[in-house]
């Protein structure tokens, strides 16, 4: 199944029509995202007997972030093996975790706002938590997870690297719309294979990045497993799984996000986000 966010209200998709949950449970579920990943279990269960189709009609713009509120926000560096390739560093022995405020997040449409000269993209799959806990085995991994959605993991690469010698990733990566989500979260069971996602990212139509998950160097049940044997993973909680190869910092010359840019974020069974970007504006001191 595949749920989104409409004006702040969580739906059932199908194709161009969106079942309100909270109306169509009679105020059982809902009417917020946030709500429903409180309840997944028997929301999930409640949500197979619906229709969706006998919902409202609706455009891919009205849909906001399917995890509006995360409380956690996870990052992961370096878990492509193409890109670690690319940026010339050793493949990690331990997935590199860092986080994204969760003032970051924002929905799969509209104009960002750029921090600096040297702001990248970074296409990546994003995991929403469904039925959180600690200590998850990798084999009940999928089991705890709400679904996928696309995301662009934004970094202000200068930022992001400074101080050189204690570089600081999650500052550098918060900035207000820098951890984009959507249009749409989609069940595991929508997959053939969930560990074999493909993704791309597009600038201005030109193709930059084009990968699958299966490219991964710590798939999304190790990612779990791992996180949750240290923190308590919480319902409605993302996790960027990593960018693949062809981030804009390691071209010849770099190349860097730039006013009126548009960038596109495809994630297969997903769908596509699109983003333009402007000038920052500087708040009045």
């Amino acid at each position: 199944m595949k749920i989104a966010n409409r004006y702040g209200r969580v739906g059932l998709v199908d194709g161009q029509r969106i079942l309100d949950v909270e109306r169509a449970s009679r105020g059982e579920f809902g009417p917020t995202p946030a709500q429903v990943y409180e309840q997944w279990p028997a929301f999930r269960a409640w949500a197979r007997t619906q229709d969706p189709a006998q919902g409202d009609p609706y455009t891919l713009e009205e849909l906001g972030a399917p995890s509006p509120t995360a409380r956690q926000v996870f990052g992961l560096g370096t878990n492509y093996r193409k890109h670690a390739e690319e940026v010339g560093w050793a493949i990690p022995e331990v997935p590199l975790v860092f986080t994204k405020f969760p003032s970051s997040v924002a929905g799969p449409f509209g104009a960002i706002e750029l921090s600096g000269p040297r702001v990248d993209w970074e296409v990546e799959v994003v995991i929403v938590i469904g039925e959180g806990g600690r200590s998850i085995p990798a084999s009940q991994a999928w089991n705890h997870i709400a679904g996928i959605t696309a995301g662009q993991d934004i970094s202000d690469r200068d930022v992001q690297l400074r101080p050189k010698d204690n570089p600081q990733h999650s500052l550098g990566k918060s900035f207000p719309g820098y951890a984009s989500i959507g249009p749409v979260l989609v069940t595991p069971d929508e997959y053939a294979d969930p560990d074999d996602i493909a993704l791309t990212c597009s600038l201005n139509a030109e193709q930059v990045q084009n990968s699958s998950t299966a490219d991964l160097v710590f798939p999304v049940p190790q990612l779990i497993e791992y996180l949750s044997s240290i923190v308590t993973l919480l319902p409605g909680d993302l996790i960027f799984t990593g960018t693949p190869s062809g981030v804009g910092t390691v071209m010849d010359p770099p190349r860097f996000l730039t006013p009126d840019d548009e960038v596109v974020s495809w994630v297969a069974g997903v769908g596509t986000m699109r983003h333009t970007f402007t000038d920052r504006t500087d708040v009045a001191s």
